[in-house]
Parts: C-alpha cells; sequence; structure tokens
C-alpha cells in the first residue's frame, strides 16, 4: 500500500509538473528523497521513469502534428524540410549527451547523502530559473529551425537529466534566446521531448527501477500519462502567463536551505 500511495503521488506530480518549466524530475527527485525516504540514485531513477507517462501524453495531445511529420518524412531528403532535420539532430544529440550525463549522475548520486543531493538539486534549479529569466528578455519572430539550434537545443536537453535542470524551460528557453516566437519555442520543444522522454523511461527501465517495485513503476507512469493529457492544454497556457523563472529560484532556494539544514 505504501508503495501505491507513493506512486499515484508521483504519478499526479509528473502529469502536472511536465508542463511547467520548473524541472518535474527535480522535484519529485527531492519528494521521493525529502519525505519518502529513497536515496538520491533511486529517487532520481524513478522520476526519470516518469516521463514514460508525459510522453504518452504529448504524443496523444500533439498527434496531428506526429502525423504531419509522418507524411513528410518520404520527402526529407528531397525537400530538406528544416523541421524535420532540426527534430532529427536534436534527438541524436540529447541521445548522446543524456547517455553521458546519466552514467556521471548514478555514479556521483550513488556517493552523495541526501542533504547534499538536495543542495545541488537546488542550486540546478536556481541556475536554471536565472537561465529563463534572461532568454525571456529576448522574444524575436523567428520560426524556422537551423542544424545549429538543433544541436544546441538537444544538447541542453540532453543535460536536462539531471534533476533541477528543467527540460522544457532549458529547451524553450534557448529557443527564444535564439529568436523564435514563443509559440514556435513552445512547439520545436514539446515535439522533441516524445522520443526523450521514451528514451528515459526505457533507460531507467534497464536498471531495475530500484527500491520500488516494477508493479509501482506502472501505476505512478499510468497516473503520469492520464493526469498529463488532462492537464496539459491548461498548464501550456498558464506558462505563458507567469513568471516561472521565478518559482524555480524560490524552490530552488527552499532546497538549498533544507538540504544545508539537514547536512547541519
Amino acid at each position: 500500500m505504501s508503495e501505491f500511495r507513493i506512486a499515484v503521488i508521483v504519478g499526479i506530480l509528473q502529469g502536472i509538473f511536465e508542463w511547467l518549466p520548473i524541472s518535474s524530475e527535480g522535484n519529485i527527485a527531492l519528494y521521493l528523497t525529502a519525505v519518502e525516504g529513497l536515496t538520491p540514485a533511486a529517487a532520481t531513477d524513478f522520476a526519470l521513469f516518469l516521463h514514460a507517462g508525459t510522453a504518452v501524453s504529448a504524443a496523444v495531445y500533439y498527434r496531428g502534428e506526429l502525423a504531419t511529420l509522418a507524411r513528410r518524412l518520404p520527402e526529407w531528403r528531397a525537400t530538406r524540410d528544416r523541421e524535420l532535420s532540426f527534430l532529427a539532430v536534436a534527438t541524436v544529440a540529447s541521445a548522446v549527451v543524456g547517455l553521458a550525463a546519466y552514467a556521471t549522475i548514478e555514479e556521483l548520486f550513488s556517493a552523495l547523502t541526501g542533504g547534499a543531493f538536495i543542495v545541488l538539486v537546488g542550486l540546478l534549479l536556481v541556475a536554471t530559473g536565472l537561465f529563463q529569466r534572461v532568454a525571456n528578455a529576448r522574444l524575436g519572430s523567428r520560426t524556422e529551425p537551423t542544424l545549429f539550434d538543433g544541436l544546441l537545443v538537444g544538447v541542453l536537453q540532453g543535460l536536462a537529466i539531471l534533476p533541477g535542470v528543467s527540460r522544457s524551460g532549458s529547451t524553450v528557453s534557448a529557443l527564444l534566446f535564439r529568436g523564435y516566437d514563443p509559440e514556435a519555442s513552445f512547439r520545436l520543444s514539446f515535439l522533441l521531448s516524445i522520443p526523450a522522454a521514451l528514451g528515459a523511461g526505457v533507460l531507467t527501465l534497464a536498471d531495475g527501477v530500484p527500491e520500488l517495485s516494477l508493479v509501482a513503476g506502472v501505476v505512478a507512469t499510468a497516473v503520469a500519462a492520464v493526469v498529463g493529457y488532462l492537464t496539459i492544454d491548461a498548464l501550456l497556457r498558464v506558462v505563458s502567463r507567469v513568471a516561472f523563472w521565478a518559482v524555480c529560484l524560490g524552490l530552488g532556494g527552499l532546497a538549498i536551505v533544507g538540504g544545508v539544514a539537514t547536512v547541519l
């Protein structure tokens, strides 16, 4: 029953937090570490695993966009479709950087205490908030992505495997900084999130979702998928109206203070 309770809670949190630029992984890992007593490595793995659920939500929500992209695939080389090239380059870059980062954090987080882990996540949340603040000051009108943009966004998405680094916050901010309009930035970011989120789920599943059973993982992922689909439309509208960079700073500051207090 305890595992089922945890699975439902984190599934709901993932279904809501995924669409907000506040690092769903970081905040869920903080909850699992500080409240439920999981180790930093296990909390991070489980938080990553939940992305498979919201990947399904995003795929259903953007099913029309995905169908259009699929129809354009046969003529990709002939038309030199910039959007498809952007998504391909960004996905490959995300996979390479994400795999390297995952191998690093698995070793690092195994050696961290709960308090030190909480401080680290807090620092990364603060960095995410500052990056969003700088990027939000640059609004442009570009809509056609380049290969360089794909590489840049892909690298940042790969680094978002670190708990506290918001995937949507980093990728959208990078596109805004490069001069894209907000609508194009959100659209490209969430299309790109689908293969990345599925990949993160498969990657952690290979490790067996330590300290929680596979059943708990399935329940949490299913809850995340349902809640994510029900909330995505409303929350994407909220994102454009709320200064989430300040939310990141606040959450990060609280985590740092709490983590330091735990260490001391």
